[in-house]
């Protein structure tokens, strides 16, 4: 039999620690990092020195060997780590969350001793983001020291942190008139917000470092001739991808016709933006050369799917 037993949760049975270990990593889906997009990020000192401050947080840590399992670590407070100071050559080092399980490697007590801890790689690779094969541990940074060093500045660290399981929120928006809504527009290619239908006000997560866009403006009307221009989006600030459409030869004498105007894009997050509600609007543009103008109806619809995504910043 080499299932371990017992299963979890059974009333009256002990429970080895790597049942629980391997509980942590099925909930984790076998992932591993820090929890949250600010949790043990890696900063100088208040005074800099020959060292780096851990930030408040918490992580997961799967074991290298096979069914080892994970491990959850918490830091409350900040925690200084040691740098070593260079010499006449520089060096770059890695700070990681270890676990020096002694079941598996090492003679720590894990009654009396520390078996998770920050701690340092020296000498690493300019280049490196993981730890050394075999070792049970997170990256959090890489610090890069030159010659003759014994002050680490925010300059010489490098973010390494990724988040195990990180956050998504998707919401569609929906949206007609209720009436028509023409525009003829400036005619010089420009941008302008419209139409006034699709637009949303829209709360940005304060964890959210990317947003996945796809914007379509169904079944806008082209009167009075042909359109050609450009279709676009904002959210806030930050402007999406621009697409081109055009109607091709068409006069004011033939039926109206109707248009799919969709842009997508993955835009980056700003500070400013994050934690705040912000207008996102669908915009479009008409070039002077044509006649026709766009018109929004009872039969168009604004569609707005919006997908945030959780980074490290």
């Amino acid at each position: 039999m080499t299932l371990i037993q017992p299963p979890m949760m059974v009333k009256g049975g002990t429970h080895p620690a790597r049942t629980m270990r391997m509980m942590i990593r099925d909930l984790s889906r076998g992932a591993q990092g820090v929890t949250e997009y600010n949790d043990l990020k890696v900063t100088p000192l208040t005074t800099p020195g020959a060292g780096v401050q851990v930030a408040d947080g918490s992580g997961v840590v799967r074991g290298a060997a096979w069914g080892q399992g994970s491990y959850t670590q918490y830091n409350v407070g900040s925690a200084t780590v040691n740098i070593a100071p260079t010499g006449a050559t520089g060096r770059t080092d890695m700070v990681v969350l270890r676990v020096l399980d002694p079941e598996y490697e090492g003679t720590l007590n894990p009654a009396s001793d520390d078996i998770g801890y920050f701690y340092v790689v020296s000498n690493v690779s300019a280049t490196a983001t993981q730890p050394p094969a075999g070792m049970t541990a997170i990256p959090l940074a890489r610090i890069t020291q030159g010659p003759n060093s014994a002050t680490i500045t925010t300059a010489m660290i490098t973010d390494l942190r990724t988040i195990a399981n990180p956050r998504r929120d998707r919401q569609i928006y929906t949206a007609s008139p209720t009436g028509d809504q023409t525009w003829v527009g400036n005619k010089d290619g420009t941008y302008v917000a419209w139409p006034p239908a699709a637009r949303w006000n829209i709360a940005v997560p304060v964890w959210a470092v990317r947003a996945r866009i796809v914007f379509t403006v169904a079944a806008l009307q082209v009167v009075n001739g042909s359109a050609w221009g450009h279709a676009a989006f904002k959210l806030g600030s930050v402007q999406g991808q621009g697409v081109n459409y055009d109607t091709g030869a068409y006069t004011s004498s033939d039926r109206s016709q109707r248009v799919n105007l969709v842009s997508a894009d993955t835009l980056t997050i700003p500070a400013s933006l994050r934690g705040t509600t912000q207008s996102l609007q669908a915009l479009v543009a008409l070039d002077n050369a044509n006649a026709g103008v766009l018109q929004a109806d009872v039969a168009t619809t604004g569609i707005a799917d919006v997908e945030f995504e959780e980074g490290v910043f």
